[in-house]
């Protein structure tokens, strides 16, 4: 009986230790200058750039509309930060909103740790564009929360555990 349990053990132990966990990933992100970029234990890559306005080198080679969305992503933080994202990267990949999808964090002295998640995930992107297509058009941040919640519940993975909006 023993023996039979060793390798499921194995298999569990080495996949715990491949994920890491969104404190260890900010811990890392202290790390980090602008220019340099890693690729996180679930795949993800990250990059600094001085600010906003600079996109991570990772996107050189994506679709305008995809830059685009990386844009509007950086400079919508006060949107996103209170989306969920509904493509299951709150467990794979610790993140806590649909911001975390494209940007990890933006720093005190403006520098931004970009987040490639994004651009493999079509959950993420039409998220990202419609709440801010949303708040554009006059909807409060509850009303575009209550509208991603209805529309993404079903048919999704779990979301991301992101607070509600005041």
């Amino acid at each position: 009986m023993k023996k039979s349990l060793m390798p499921i053990l194995l298999i569990v132990i080495l996949v715990l230790s491949a994920c890491g966990s969104k404190a260890q990933q900010d811990e890392h992100n202290e790390e980090m200058e602008v220019g340099h970029e890693k690729h996180l234990p679930n795949g993800d890559l990250q990059e600094v750039t001085a600010s906003a306005t600079e996109l991570p080198k990772f996107l050189a080679d994506k679709p305008e509309d995809m830059q685009l969305v990386y844009q509007v992503a950086a400079s919508a933080s006060d949107v996103l930060t209170y989306m969920p994202c509904y493509c299951g990267c709150g467990e794979s990949a610790g993140h806590g909103s649909n911001l975390n999808c494209f940007v990890d964090e933006i720093r005190e002295d403006g520098s931004v740790v970009w987040d490639d998640h994004g651009t493999r995930c079509l959950v993420c992107l039409e998220i990202a564009v419609k709440s801010v297509q949303m708040k554009q058009e006059g909807k409060s941040l509850k009303e575009i929360r209550e509208y991603i919640d209805e529309t993404y519940n079903e048919g999704y993975a779990k979301p991301t555990d992101t607070p509600m909006p005041a």
